[in-house]
């Protein structure tokens, strides 16, 4: 595939992709060679005009793209591929979305892969079923180019400042593990352990069905207890606090 194209021009305002046939703006990427490493993405969707549309867009931003055309496919190019980001439609034959998830977190060659739905349903429930499965991200289709986009960086930011961690892991930080390891309620606990996975307020306000501001008064209590003053200084102390206890 190829890793990058150069954007001459395009007309601007094009719509979301998805939305009316055409594919998305134009952008300006850097010539070839000039990448110190070029991120791969993987995009699986049975829709072929949305596949290509997305592939496109990514392409003209410099990132390689990788396309799987149902579930099962997707599965065996996450494997073989090992990109470093997952945009997966939920709505496909054979393998949905969320099994297409499944798959990939209980491998461990895959499990730490950013992973971003991609769907046309915009119920809570299945958001929220979505992120309990450990989906990083979710749009609504018609996506609009600027939030894919704004979705897949962020995403890889998250993963390229996590870096390598030693000792415990996210995957370790379970309610289970955290409430007796850090004297927290089950339900601190709980929360706590979406925070090490990187969830947002919002998000963990959707996941456990609670107001954003019962989100906000349990971090405050949360970091009480443990001592700290941010998210960040809370996950350090859950995962050596676990690490310590193994």
């Amino acid at each position: 595939m190829p890793q990058s194209r150069r954007a001459h021009h395009g007309p601007a305002g094009h719509g979301p992709i998805g939305q009316d046939g055409r594919c998305c703006p134009l952008y300006f990427a850097p010539a070839l060679g000039q990448f110190p490493h070029v991120e791969k993405i993987l995009v699986i969707d049975d829709d072929a005009k949305m596949r290509r549309q997305m592939t496109a867009l990514l392409t003209a931003e410099g990132y390689q793209t990788v396309e799987a055309r149902n579930g099962r496919e997707g599965v065996a190019l996450a494997r073989h591929e090992k990109p470093a980001l997952v945009l997966c439609d939920i709505t496909m034959p054979e393998m949905n979305g969320h099994r297409v998830l499944e798959a990939l977190r209980g491998d461990a060659a895959t499990a730490h892969l950013p992973f971003v739905f991609l769907t046309g349903w915009s119920e809570r429930e299945d958001v929220r079923t979505g992120m309990n499965l450990g989906a990083d991200d979710y749009l609504v289709k018609p996506v609009e180019p600027a939030d894919l986009l704004a979705a897949v960086a962020t995403r890889l930011r998250r993963l390229r400042q996590a870096g390598p961690v030693r000792g415990a892991t996210a995957a370790d930080a379970t309610p289970e593990a955290l409430a007796p390891a850090l004297g927290l309620t089950p339900r601190e606990a709980e929360l706590l352990s979406w925070v090490v996975q990187g969830k947002t307020n919002p998000e963990i306000a959707i996941i456990l069905d609670i107001k954003l501001t019962t989100v906000k008064k349990h971090l405050e209590s949360i970091f009480a207890k443990l001592g700290v003053e941010n998210r960040t200084a809370a996950v350090t102390l859950a995962l050596e606090k676990i690490s310590a206890a193994r």
